[in-house]
């Protein structure tokens, strides 16, 4: 047991709400942080962004591309023979000027925000050490409520729902974007919506399949805040600093704690109804 090199991960963890979560992981973990970049320059940038001898490694990770999810699983197993954090920051939102036609903007979005997290999860989840802590960073967007749709409400409540199902659920709005029916679906018009609604109830559903194999696992949801950050073109009233707050915080969870677990968390560190209200 001496031996085992505890590792903790945050993707997208070389700028914004990542990197500031880094930064204070690697003064509270006992262990090696990891931040992933989608190319050696942005890794490099990260790095000389810390002073001191507390720093984390950095490594190549794109979310949206399945070769470098494999390459980075293998670097973890090889070196460090499983992890015991992973939060899943990294994401993408286009700006509201943005001029790509919406069916590519809900193709890029559900297949980064989604299907990256979901792939990630997959490639890592094996490798998850007793007591480890998953942190899907979400966003308010990923509340349930900001489905405008009842009936495809139900659908993400649904008790038989699972991991293959949600992901036929995402697979059906990028394929009623391509047809322009999304809106009269239920969809409604925000790609980042229905990418981060995806992300909050992988969560719970990644829980509830630990909790039926007795895996000693946390996964939690959390909304870090309106972050002044280059996704939110700095309009956000929070720092990286207050937005890395929850997330670490989930990251931290103490071996014997018991909630919150499998939950929604606010940038607060308070516990929300992620069917109930927006």
């Amino acid at each position: 047991m001496a031996d085992i090199k505890r590792l903790a991960v945050v993707t997208g963890g070389t700028r914004g709400i990542g990197l500031a979560i880094a930064r204070e992981l690697c003064k509270q973990f006992d262990g090696t942080v990891c931040i992933t970049g989608r190319s050696k320059e942005n890794c490099e940038k990260a790095l000389e962004k810390y002073e001191g001898t507390n720093k984390p490694i950095c490594h190549v990770l794109d979310i949206a591309d399945e070769t470098t999810i494999q390459e980075f699983s293998k670097f973890v197993a090889n070196n460090y023979g499983g992890l015991d954090v992973l939060v899943n920051n990294a994401g993408m939102a286009y700006k509201v000027a943005a001029t790509e036609p919406f069916a590519e903007q809900a193709l890029n979005t559900v297949k980064t925000n989604y299907f990256g997290t979901y792939n990630v999860c997959k490639a890592l989840f094996p490798m998850l050490r007793p007591h480890a802590r998953v942190v899907n960073v979400s966003s308010s967007a990923g509340m349930l409520a900001k489905i405008p749709g009842e009936s495809l409400r139900k659908r993400f409540l649904d008790p038989s729902l699972n991991e293959e199902k949600l992901s036929v659920l995402m697979n059906e709005f990028i394929t009623l974007a391509k047809s322009g029916k999304h809106a009269e679906e239920g969809w409604g018009n925000s790609t980042y919506v229905v990418s981060k609604v995806g992300v909050s109830a992988l969560s719970f559903l990644q829980q509830k399949a630990f909790d039926a194999e007795n895996k000693e696992i946390i996964v939690n949801a959390v909304h870090p805040g309106y972050v002044s950050t280059d996704m939110t073109s700095y309009k956000g009233h929070l720092t990286i600093e207050q937005g890395a707050a929850a997330p670490t915080y989930l990251a931290l969870l103490p071996p014997n704690a018991t909630s919150p677990k499998g939950q929604m968390i606010w940038f607060d560190k308070t516990t929300v109804d992620w069917a109930g209200s927006a």
